[in-house]
């Protein structure tokens, strides 16, 4: 298996929870697979335990990957380690050890051993001391500098900024106005969009008002090409390089 090869001119290519076309999406041999390969970046998600551990999954429940339904946020990671994921991808038959829920610490491990921008995601609303002990995670290992945050919860990126105020980050949304666009150039943000709801004239838009695009989840080769032809600056992808 591989990936599916695009010209992407200067636009930069993130892979999507790992390069998950091809292994489980949020393990570690995901993220391998995209360090391996010419990818800019490598996208995740974190949610937080009820121990407080920083563990990457993207669902609020294990049941699609794991086939137990277990709430993220209401479980201890030391049951959530236990679990064996299968995406569809391997025979279901056969279970791999390296297929597990890892913490946030040795996903920025690997970014940073094959030089990849992490591209972290916060999945729903945290407290403000929650963010800021993910910064710290982070900063241990010296890697906000190579760490881009993002997430649907704008309250999330705030509390970034108060911590981090040079940060970067980019608010997650499936549509644009022109009172989106105020507001990113208020708060000094970056825009992560859903790939539809973009045409040339609002990219064109947004980098007049000094904003970043990316777009997610562009996994059909034409579609890539017109982000390209768009002028985009990231294009995510679960299998697109």
């Amino acid at each position: 298996m591989d990936t599916i090869k695009i010209d992407s001119g200067k636009t930069l290519m993130i892979a999507h929870r790992g390069v998950s076309g091809i292994e489980c999406e949020n393990t570690n041999p995901a993220f391998v697979a995209a360090g391996n390969r010419s990818y800019f970046g490598v996208e995740t998600d974190v949610h937080v335990t009820a121990d407080g551990v920083f563990a990457i999954f993207h669902d609020d429940n294990t049941k699609r990957l794991a086939g137990v339904d277990m709430v993220i946020e209401e479980s201890n990671y030391s049951d959530l380690k236990k679990l064996r994921l299968n995406s569809g991808k391997t025979d279901p038959a056969i279970v791999r050890s390296d297929y597990c829920i890892p913490q946030l610490a040795e996903y920025i491990s690997i970014c940073k051993y094959y030089d990849k921008v992490a591209v972290l995601e916060l999945k729903n609303r945290m407290k403000k001391e929650e963010v800021g002990a993910i910064l710290d995670v982070i900063a241990a290992q010296e890697y906000l500098d190579k760490t881009i945050i993002i997430s649907f919860s704008f309250d999330n990126l705030v509390d970034v900024r108060a911590y981090k105020p040079e940060q970067t980050v980019q608010f997650l949304i499936s549509s644009i106005d022109d009172a989106l666009i105020a507001k990113l150039v208020e708060y000094k943000m970056d825009l992560d969009i859903q790939y539809r709801a973009l045409t040339a004239e609002w990219v064109e838009k947004l980098h007049a008002n000094g904003i970043k695009v990316n777009c997610w989840t562009v996994d059909d080769p034409e579609d890539g090409k017109r982000m390209v032809e768009y002028g985009v600056d990231y294009i995510t992808s679960n299998i697109l390089e």
